[in-house]
């Protein structure tokens, strides 16, 4: 466990973190304090990608595996600030609670790696196999891996562990996402003669009432591939007097592990094409929403919103190093999935390496009115980290 000074200074780190506000696109704050912090504490070297991923690298005095610690530096923005106990930048303690936009999701847990990494550098004096990786990541609020696509090529990492909040418990899998847009297309008309038109909502009604009855798939541990209806917009808008000519529907998806873009759009792709041959006044298309995002850098990420499921057997020797390791330590972690998308859906997902979630906090405080983290959890976090070194880099 840290001792007292460094537990003060991974406090003050993560109220650092959380007082650079860095919603999407907005982390070079971050990104610096985390350069700045790597410099000062004996990182061998730091690496800023096209993204705007900053990465910091401690090598070990022995060959062996690369592992790589994924925090994002991104949050989601604040609403409803007034509701707040505090400012949501400002980093405040109480009761054994910093709160603060992102304290949670994930500053947190970024803190308590990049201090971490440090710290086991140190005690160690890097007599250690192989080669630790600590990256703060952009956009993964708005694309789950996409950008962590850039930081895998650069470190071709053995192990990766995703610091999303899993109250210090070891995740092995998670459903992925998808954004599945659904469009009808129709003709305009003054509304006082609709009969002159072919309206599009009137069509995606009976689209909708086809893809309801779509049975999901199902996985017997990460349960099922749901399909809700998220939001439905038709053109022109307003439309006064106006036939809408256009309708637009979107899903989202929740995927599971084996699941392929083409797999997953086949179902609605059948069902639609089955409505518009018994109906010809229905002209319907799927596919999947596109993103575009500008990162800090000024470089543009797009990327089509599909981000694969991912799931480990529990048996795996690596896992079950890092289990036993945090048992002798005096922890007492449950094997179970997280119940949200991370990167993970590009380490584990797309690229099949093997990754494992450990980091601090409840999971439904993510995104939340009055975010914050426990202290204890925090510290705890930095001491399983370590934990994790240990057990990966004999």
């Amino acid at each position: 466990m840290l001792a007292e000074d460094e537990k003060k200074e991974l406090i003050y780190l993560c109220q650092a973190l959380i007082r650079e506000r860095s919603y999407s696109g907005e982390e070079k704050g971050v990104s610096e304090l985390l350069k700045d912090f790597m410099t000062e504490h004996g990182y061998d070297d730091i690496y800023v990608d096209k993204y705007g991923n900053t990465i910091g690298h401690i090598k070990g005095k022995k060959p062996g595996p690369k592992l790589l610690f994924d925090g994002h530096m991104d949050t989601v923005i604040v609403t409803q600030s007034e509701k707040w106990i505090c400012d949501p930048f400002f980093g405040v303690i109480q009761d054994g609670k910093l709160y603060g936009r992102g304290s949670s999701d994930m500053k947190g847990a970024l803190s308590a790696m990049v201090y971490a990494a440090y710290d086991f550098a140190k005690e160690t004096d890097k007599n250690f196999a192989g080669d630790i990786y600590v990256a703060g990541v952009v956009h993964e609020e708005c694309f789950e891996g996409v950008a962590a696509r850039e930081v895998s090529a650069y470190v071709k990492p053995d192990y990766v562990i995703i610091g999303e909040a899993s109250g210090l418990n070891l995740k092995i899998g998670q459903r992925g996402r998808a954004e599945i847009i659904v469009e009808t297309y129709g003709t305009p008309a003054h509304s006082a003669n609709p009969e002159k038109g072919n309206n599009a909502v009137y069509q995606m009604g009976k689209v909708i009432e086809v893809i309801q009855a779509i049975k999901p798939t199902e996985h017997p541990v990460l349960g099922k591939g749901i399909l809700e209806l998220t939001d439905i917009k038709s053109e022109p808008y307003p439309g006064a007097s106006v036939v809408p000519e256009y309708c637009r529907a979107t899903y989202d998806r929740r995927l599971l592990v084996g699941e392929t873009k083409e797999s997953v759009l086949a179902p609605i792709q059948n069902v639609l094409e089955q409505l518009m041959n018994e109906n010809k006044n229905i002209t319907a298309k799927v596919s999947y929403a596109v993103g575009k995002e500008q990162c800090y850098t000024g470089q543009m990420i797009e990327e089509e919103r599909f981000f694969p499921g991912w799931l480990f057997e529990a048996s795996e020797p690596y896992i079950q190093d890092i289990w036993r390791e945090l048992k002798a330590n005096g922890y007492n972690p449950e094997i179970t999935q997280y119940n949200f998308c991370t990167n993970g859906s590009h380490y584990a997902g797309e690229a099949g390496i093997k990754t494992i979630g450990l980091g601090p906090s409840r999971e439904n405080l993510a995104h939340t009115i009055g975010e914050y983290i426990e202290l204890d959890q925090l510290v705890k976090a930095a001491d399983c980290y370590k934990i994790v070194m240990k057990a990966l880099l004999k």
